[in-house]
């Protein structure tokens, strides 16, 4: 009779004590989870009022140091300085060659605005981006061995790219006007484009249709940082209607920028999901891709 007890007691604690593990089993990739939430709110409250303090200071002492140093000068030093011509050229000199020595032209898309507008500005700023454009396409196919060799050390940058070297023409201009819009770096862009299967021409146009919202939205930053210039060091005074103009543009713009890129992002990502591929293990057959150039590309005459 003890027996029997012994053995059941020894039944119920062994039952017990394998229904504490597996509720521990359970449980324990619930609170990692919840861990792992709470760290990542943690994380982005502490950015979010990182970069609120760092933009409200920027904007106190900031930005009043830029326009007294460095924005007034410079309008005063191309009023003076050069004709409206040689600023133009000079504009799409920089345009043309900062891409290929990788350096952002975003200030000179900025000064084609404030100094010539929409019209010639945008002129200005297509010009010098497509030769900027064309000009890193060409250095890379001298250098397409060491990009591709580089490109292996980044598998999921190199992912990216590959997807705008498959399918058509088409697809090719549209997955490349989607990288144009997108926050990918578009110097980099320029050279590493050259390891994919991608044809020159859908290149060339699917770049020069993405690069058209871009420019759009620097004149009109550039226009409206002209205009806060002029009101508060030139005495200028902007009429209700100029504010009420600058106010819904400047939504507008906000707006298209955020609009465009998120779009470009999710239907980069819908490609990259549609392509199915293994970035951890850097599944990226580039090295056919060589002879695939010489057939797909002649040199163009620009």
């Amino acid at each position: 009779m003890m027996t029997s007890q012994g053995d059941n007691e020894h039944v119920r604690l062994v039952i017990s004590s394998e229904n504490i593990v597996a509720d521990s089993s359970i449980s324990q990739p619930q609170t990692e989870s919840s861990n792992r939430s709470l760290k990542w709110w943690i994380k982005t409250l502490t950015l979010s009022i990182t970069a609120i303090v760092a933009t409200l200071a920027f904007l106190k002492w900031g930005v009043p140091f830029v326009f007294e140093k460095v924005l007034l000068p410079m309008l005063q030093w191309e009023a003076t300085a050069f004709g409206r011509p040689a600023l133009a050229f000079i504009l799409i000199a920089s345009l043309a060659l900062f891409p290929v020595l990788l350096i952002p032209s975003g200030p000179s898309m900025w000064l084609a605005g404030m100094i010539f507008g929409y019209g010639l500005g945008f002129v200005i700023i297509m010009v010098g981006t497509t030769i900027g454009m064309i000009l890193p396409y060409l250095i890379g196919l001298l250098f397409r061995d060491r990009i591709h060799k580089w490109l292996k050390k980044w598998p999921q940058t190199a992912a990216m790219i590959r997807l705008a070297g498959e399918g058509d023409g088409f697809q090719q201009f549209r997955v490349v006007a989607l990288f144009r819009i997108s926050p990918f770096p578009y110097t980099i862009f320029n050279y590493a484009i050259v390891v994919t299967s991608m044809r020159f021409w859908p290149y060339l146009c699917g770049s020069i249709a993405g690069m058209i919202p871009e420019a759009f939205i620097y004149i009109y930053s550039g226009r409206l940082i002209r205009t806060f210039a002029d009101v508060q060091y030139r005495n200028h005074r902007m009429t209700p209607l100029e504010i009420i103009y600058n106010v819904i543009s400047l939504i507008i713009a906000v707006v298209m920028t955020v609009g465009f890129t998120v779009y470009a992002k999710k239907s980069l990502k819908e490609l990259e999901n549609e392509e199915n591929m293994d970035s951890e293990h850097g599944n990226i057959q580039l090295e056919k891709l060589p002879l695939e150039r010489q057939k797909h590309f002649q040199t163009p005459s620009v």
